[in-house]
């Protein structure tokens, strides 16, 4: 309910901003909103060739191709008329949107998910996945404790948070599509959130992550001197927004903290982080760099070729089943192309709603006036200049990551401004698409309190990234 009320806000909103725009002459044209491409120039004005600047007449006139650009202004000749150009435009308009969020988004997504659903058809098939959930049952029932003792949504959902803790966002997502259809087999109200399914969703928020590795490449190809030297820094901030978000859905579900087994899994865990922390710190950078480039790598090929050679061992399953591997990986494949197309109106709704949100400029105006209330408390420039990637971080991944590489160019890819986008955009989740994403796929509309705590979560990890990037640079 409460996401239906935003996504409703956000088009009504940005619909009357826009309107308002028009007829203030704030815009002279409406139609970029509509058809408009990410980074094409606005048409700011149409005026008749004699009333422009007599120099740019001459100008126009000499070139011959009726096009003359002045710094940030195109002005474009044509039949008596010069059209003038200026600024970019933030986002694809609302019909390219939809366009590409079925080719760009849903397509890809839907060849990731018929691949690794038809590798998880054979994890199950062949019993990997029950041995996996009850060797983790322990553990996931004080966390999960409505969750059946082996339940197989405890296999999908350690897959999903592995993907995710080693940047495998292509394999992620079809496992924690996976997790989230089989918490609502448990769920007896199918159009409300269940509390497994939400608690979920907010550890999945905080993006816990070992191996940045899209930030490094970007970082390398604005020619930072150490691209990998935000990765411990994303390490610290998402693991400290993964435990904010366990403590604070966990009270909310009245879970017990007390436990023993709880708190020794816990210690373990930050263990392990910390020693791969030093150990990777004690690396140099060509060192760092070819960890980076390989494990994230190497474990994905692991864990298909484990699926593969264990699902071959126990063939007699198969044949149990009347089927063979490949049939099943088939099969697999099949539920992975129907969960692809149930999710894209989810998908697309939400991403149409963004794109208006940020053509309307009215976000803009949002993120200025949050970044001006900031440097009025006393938080520095060099904060707020990384603010909007923040902002923009739970709306959208694409729009969030432009106003990186722009503070990386803007500032320097090894300026403060610079390393701390970089943190925004490695320790959160894309809230908005996510929640699309994974409750439109078992078509679960009363999200509950999903979106707050979500929320909560990324302002947690923007804060948290803050005080880190302070200590660490």
């Amino acid at each position: 309910m409460v996401l239906s009320r935003f996504w409703l806000a956000i088009f009504v909103s940005s619909i009357v901003f826009i309107i308002i725009g028009l007829f203030t002459n704030k815009y002279y044209s409406i139609d970029y909103v509509l058809n408009g491409k990410q980074g094409e120039p606005l048409l700011i004005a149409e005026k008749y060739l004699n009333e422009i600047p007599k120099s740019i007449q001459d100008s126009i006139k000499k070139k011959g191709n009726n096009e003359f650009v002045d710094v940030n202004t195109t002005y474009v000749y044509n039949k008596q008329t010069v059209k003038i150009y200026s600024g970019k435009q933030q986002a694809d308009g609302l019909l390219p949107m939809a366009k590409s969020s079925l080719l760009d988004l849903i397509l890809p997504l839907i060849a990731y998910l018929a691949f690794f659903c038809g590798i998880m058809e054979l994890l199950i098939i062949s019993g990997a996945s029950e041995k996996l959930a009850k060797k983790l049952s322990p553990m996931f029932a004080k966390v999960f404790p409505s969750l059946p003792k082996d339940h197989e949504s405890i296999s999908y959902m350690t897959l999903n948070f592995a993907a995710n803790f080693l940047g495998l966002d292509s394999a992620a997502t079809p496992f924690g599509l996976k997790a989230m259809q089989s918490l609502q087999e448990l769920n007896e109200d199918k159009d409300k959130a269940s509390d497994a399914q939400i608690m979920f969703m907010c550890l999945h928020a905080a993006g816990l992550t070992l191996i940045p590795t899209s930030i490094i490449g970007y970082r390398a190809a604005e020619n930072a001197a150490n691209p990998a030297d935000v990765m411990l820094p994303c390490i610290i901030t998402s693991f400290v927004g993964t435990i904010a978000a366990f403590l604070l859905v966990g009270m909310k579900q009245r879970i017990n903290f007390k436990s023993v087994s709880l708190l020794a899994v816990l210690m373990g865990l930050i263990g392990a982080i910390i020693g791969l922390l030093f150990y990777v710190n004690q690396l140099d950078l060509i060192g760092k760099n070819y960890f980076t480039a390989n494990l994230s790598g190497v474990l994905l090929l692991a864990i298909i070729g484990f699926t593969l050679i264990f699902s071959f061992f126990n063939e007699k399953k198969f044949t149990d089943h009347k089927t063979t591997m490949f049939d099943t990986f088939v099969v697999g494949a099949n539920n992975g192309l129907k969960t692809g197309v149930m999710i894209f109106p989810y998908v697309m709704g939400m991403l149409v709603a963004i794109s208006l949100l940020r053509n309307s400029g009215l976000f803009e105006i949002v993120s200025q006036g949050i970044s001006f209330i900031f440097s009025h408390l006393g938080v520095t420039k060099e904060i707020t200049d990384s603010l909007p990637v923040a902002i923009l971080r739970p709306f959208s991944s694409g729009g969030s990551r432009g106003f990186m590489i722009d503070a990386m160019r803007t500032f320097g890819p090894d300026s403060f401004a610079g390393r701390l986008s970089c943190i925004f955009q490695c320790s959160a989740e894309t809230t908005f698409y996510v929640i699309a994403v994974y409750f439109g796929s078992v078509s679960i509309k009363n999200t509950r309190y999903t979106l707050g705590m979500m929320l909560l979560v990324d302002l947690i990890c923007v804060i948290t990234g803050v005080l880190v990037a302070s200590w660490f640079f």
